[in-house]
């Protein structure tokens, strides 16, 4: 029996399993290209740092609208039918970009990522259960954490794409010999054609993706998927009830807010810090891929640690690195600062599945709406940015430049995913995790 409680994935899950983790990769993408394109819009468009970071504003929010809808949908129908639904909309919203591009507005553009991520809400309240219920419930959460790290292999491409196809052609991201931007210099006639040409580089990595996510639609449709969901209908309050009566799922939502919103603002913001060292958006946005790299190595190492370290223990540890290398980039300037930065990125691995992971176990029938209420959790992402915008616009905070004051914030979260942990450890009732 010990050694069936041990399979991670049963060989009747295995094509399910890599259909669904695909999505995964999907969702990373949308995450990664996007990240960039505030400091993009902010020089194509000529608006502060805390309005370019209403891009994060929209494409975060897009969770907290759908979250709880995407739950009650699948809840009535299927995973298979919720997971269509949300392929549908996240094309939508990134095939949307081709007008945004062709009239110029940056609300058209806010409002396309907003549609894009009711897809990409749906996909995530439906996937991460799903995963959790290909299988024994003691192996979950190193199951979800091993579907997770797909998703940092489609943000790196994500930031690929942003880097080496986006932000290198910019014509408004051209230089002087002194490293000014000469965008800002040129006559309205100069900059219109530039707008112009900058925003059709941007459009056509999401127009691309819309038709990827079409194929994919496609391909979901006519597979066959398993049935997981408990049966008998879920009544919705009572549901809820129990969710708000579950300290451990309780706390765990507003971990994940926090968390999310540490993660966006450390991947957003890496190219403001390193602007600010004097590198460009593109030799900036490489670093962002390294972090990312760092990121992917570290989920996988954790992963393999959970088989021998508590998941709440390992949350704590890895929130206290989080602090220490944030500590470091806000005090030390320069590009050891930098290294502080991209390091943030190994602490960061595991705490999105684990945090879901923890708050999640053992709730049953609950699940979907469980989930819902950690996708929405990701609204922490839309919040917090256009805060630290406003901080990096002010231009210094005391001694201290304000890009480097500006990570107080995640600094801040973290301080939350790590009383999270302890709790989930030493306080919270003993379960399976």
């Amino acid at each position: 029996m010990n050694k069936v409680k041990e399979v991670l994935l049963e060989k009747k899950y295995i094509v399910p399993f890599i259909l669904i983790t695909s999505l995964f990769s999907f969702w990373g993408f949308a995450n990664d290209i996007t990240n960039p394109m505030v400091a993009a819009f902010k020089t194509i468009m000529e608006i502060s740092t805390a309005k370019a970071a209403l891009i994060q504003l929209a494409f975060y929010g897009g969770y907290g609208t759908m979250a709880i809808p995407a739950a009650l949908f699948a809840m009535k129908y299927s995973y298979k039918k919720g997971i269509l639904l949300g392929l549908g909309l996240y094309a939508m919203g990134a095939l949307l970009f081709y007008p945004a591009a062709q009239f110029e507005m940056f609300g058209f553009f806010l409002v396309s990522l907003y549609i894009l991520t009711f897809g990409l809400a749906f996909l995530e309240t439906i996937a991460n259960p799903y995963i959790l219920s290909m299988g024994d419930p003691s192996t979950a959460t190193r199951r979800l954490n091993l579907a997770q790290s797909f998703n940092p292999m489609g943000s790196v491409f994500g930031m690929y794409i942003a880097s080496y196809v986006i932000l290198v052609a910019l014509e408004s991201d051209k230089r002087n010999a002194a490293g000014e931007l000469i965008f800002p210099t040129l006559s309205e006639a100069q900059k219109a054609v530039i707008r112009t040409n900058d925003l059709a580089i941007i459009r056509d990595p999401y127009v691309m993706l819309g038709i990827a996510v079409l194929i994919l639609f496609f391909i979901i449709l006519f597979s066959k998927l398993p049935k997981t969901e408990h049966a008998g209908k879920v009544n919705v309050g009572a549901s809820f009830n129990r969710l708000f009566r579950n300290i451990r799922y309780r706390e765990g939502v507003i971990a994940q807010v926090f968390y999310v919103a540490a993660q966006i603002m450390c991947w957003t913001f890496i190219i403001q810090y390193a602007e600010h060292l004097g590198l460009t958006k593109a030799t900036a946005q490489k670093y962002n891929i390294v972090a990312m790299v760092l990121f992917i190595s570290s989920r996988f190492i954790s992963t393999f640690l959970m088989k021998y370290v508590n998941s709440a223990r390992l949350l704590a540890i890895f929130a206290v690195g989080g602090m220490i290398t944030t500590t470091g980039v806000i005090f030390i300037e320069g590009m050891l600062g930098l290294y502080c930065l991209i390091a943030t990125s190994a602490f960061m691995s595991l705490m999105f599945p684990t945090i879901y992971g923890i708050a999640l176990d053992g709730i049953g029938e609950d699940a979907k709406l469980g989930a819902a209420g950690l996708v929405m959790a990701i609204v922490g992402g839309a919040l917090m940015p256009p805060l630290q915008g406003a901080i990096i616009d002010l231009g210094t905070v005391g001694f201290l430049p304000a890009v480097n004051f500006s990570f107080i914030l995640p600094f801040g979260c973290f301080v939350i995913v790590s009383i999270y942990g302890y709790r989930a450890f030493r306080v919270y009732p003993k379960s399976t995790i």
